[in-house]
This record gives C-alpha cells, structure tokens and sequence, in this order.
C-alpha cells in the first residue's frame, strides 16, 4: 500500500504523538517497554505509533489500512477511534459539477472539439517513408455512459473530501513555495523526456475532456487494507495518458520534514536548491489515490500497470501516469514510486 512519497527528502524520524516532541527527540529508548498490539513485536520501534487514549503502540505498516507516518496532531487507535467507512460524496449533478468546477461553455466546446479535429487531420496525413515509428501516448476514453462518470467522479469527490483535499488538476504555485519561474525543466540533471508536439495535443485533449466532466474510466475505492485506492472502470490499452500528477509545487528543501504521504519529484536539479517537489496534500486530484507496489517481489512487480514519468512540456516539467500494458476492467493500478531512483522502502506495499 501505503507510501507515496517519491522524492529525496529524507524519512522523518518517529516521536511520540502524545507528547508533540519534535522527530529529533524520538530514541530507541522511548520504545523499549512498548510492542505492537497487532504483531506483538517491540521492533522496528521507529515505526511504532502510540495512540494519544489508551497509549499503546501499533507499527504503522501493521495497521490497516497502512500507515506512512506519525499524522499530524492526536491519533488514535482503531479501538479508540470512532473513524468509520468514508462518507460518500451526494450523487447530486449539481453538486459534482460544481466541486470539480466543470465548464460547459461554447467556446470550450468548439476548443475540443478543434484539438479532436487536429489529432484526426494529423491521423489521416501519414508518410509513404517506412521507418521504425515511435509509439505515441492515446487519451483515456470516458465511459459512455452520463451515470457512470458522475459515479466515477463522485467515488474522488468522496476520496478527496475525506482527505481534506481541494480538487485541482494543474500544477499550482502558492504564495511562499515555488514560483512557477523555477519549474524550468532545462535545471533537470538526469535529463527527462521531452513530450512531442503530438502528445502534447493529446495531453491537451485530455484536459479539456476533464474540463467538460468527461473524466477518466476510473473508480476510487476504500480497501481496508490499502485505504483509498484506484480501479480500472472500463478497459484502457497500453501507453493511455491516465492522469497528470497535480497539486502544490514547492522547493524540496522546504518540504524534506514534511510528513505528507504523496509527494512526488517534480525535479531533480543539478543543484539540490532548486529541486521541486509535488505537494497534493491540499490541492490534488485522482493521482494521489493511486498506490505503488512492492517492487522486492515477482507478485508485486506484476501488479505494476502504470508508470510514472517527468516529461519537458514546453520548457515546464509535468508528471505523467501512463499504462505500461492493457489494463482489465476491475484492475487496480499500481506504479513504483521509486522509478530509477531507488530511495525508499517499498516492503510494506501490497
């Protein structure tokens, strides 16, 4: 399941949550009377979490769902904790269509509607020269019907409320983090892909389907295990555009103590400074409910049917999740949130 973070910033250290010490306080020797009630082991005792009512300790891969770190403030355990199944969204159009700020104007839809024309035109125009093509990124296709994608939007609306999240489906820049001047994707070190023209319309196309409420086949649910998580509501073919990687972009050395559980490298600068990070704990969309796998297993590699890669966009770095195969009805996704980096632990992932 359960960690999301894919950045360089380093794992915060573990203090008691009931005593609101910094992380640097937190020792060994905190822990030493203390074991899990789930697993009944005193190990690990960086990842033991105690709860703020009745004081005992549950590792926090051991809690269902998993945990990622200490959250923030009083926690308490599943006995003490009145925390029950997430309120569903209201299945109200108006309501959904307002959440997510749908546009239905004319001239949104004449846009679309030219970008589908573009792509088409462009379809019809092949070369007579034979030569090896590169594979091109498709956009999703919604669902047909009207009823579903309201369900499918009101399974998110449901997820993100739950999590305190504001919809948002672009990268944002707020007051105090990262002006949008220094997402400059020629600071890259590793040096990431550049997104063509082609598929820069298609990323487009499948803005603008979003836009008009024509959302991804995709269902959030809640699994006791995994938490919130993502499923295939229709078939999906290999190299899809799935989603964009949204929320808050900020300097990764104002976020390396953060304890939010999905943050996502944005970029990876030659000079550390000017690394930048995703942040969708306030603003976010589905990509925050999609969960990586446990890479150290043949089963967990298998699961994987995403994958996450950083793409120049006109001189901007963006986050892309694209199907790496054809994805079933019914299927969850899954992506290592590791990628080539290799930085964090992903054991504890279903």
């Amino acid at each position: 399941m359960a960690l999301r973070r894919r950045t360089q910033a380093p794992k915060p250290r573990i203090s008691k949550s009931n005593d609101l010490l910094p992380a640097k306080a937190g020792t060994p020797d905190d822990y030493d009377d203390v074991s899990c009630e789930e697993c009944g082991s005193g190990k690990s005792p960086e990842d033991l979490l105690l709860c703020d009512k009745c004081d005992r300790g549950f590792h926090l891969y051991c809690l269902r769902p998993i945990l990622v770190s200490v959250p923030k403030g009083a926690w308490f355990c599943p006995a003490c904790s009145d925390h029950k199944k997430p309120k569903p969204f209201p299945l109200v159009q108006t309501k959904i269509i307002d959440f997510f700020r749908i546009q239905r104007s004319s001239e949104l839809i004449q846009k679309q509607n030219q970008v589908a024309y573009s792509q088409k035109k462009r379809k019809r125009s092949g070369s007579l020269v034979m030569s090896k093509k590169r594979r091109k990124l498709l956009p999703f296709y919604p669902s047909e019907d009207p009823e579903r994608r309201l369900q499918q939007m009101r399974s998110l609306a449901t997820a993100l409320t739950a999590s305190g999240t504001d919809y948002s489906n672009k990268l944002t820049y707020q007051k105090g983090t990262a002006p949008r001047s220094a997402n400059n994707a020629s600071l890259e070190k590793e040096g990431m892909q550049v997104l063509s023209k082609e598929d820069i319309e298609t990323l487009k196309l499948c803005k603008s389907m979003m836009d008009r409420g024509e959302c991804p086949p995709l269902m959030v649910v809640f699994d006791p295990l995994e938490g919130f998580t993502v499923e295939a509501d229709k078939f999906i073919k290999d190299l899809t555009i799935i989603t964009e990687y949204t929320g808050d972009v900020d300097y990764l050395k104002n976020r390396e103590n953060d304890d939010g559980d999905s943050m996502m490298t944005l970029l990876s600068a030659a000079d550390p400074a000017q690394s930048l990070v995703i942040c969708p704990d306030k603003r976010g969309n589905i990509a925050r409910f999609i969960n990586g796998i446990n890479n150290h297993t043949i089963d967990g590699r298998k699961k994987q049917n995403l994958k996450c890669v950083r793409f120049d966009v006109n001189g901007e770095s963006r986050v892309l999740l694209i199907s790496n195969r054809d994805i079933a009805k019914g299927e969850r996704l899954y992506y290592d949130y590791n990628g080539y980096e290799n930085e964090y632990p992903t054991e504890h992932f279903v």
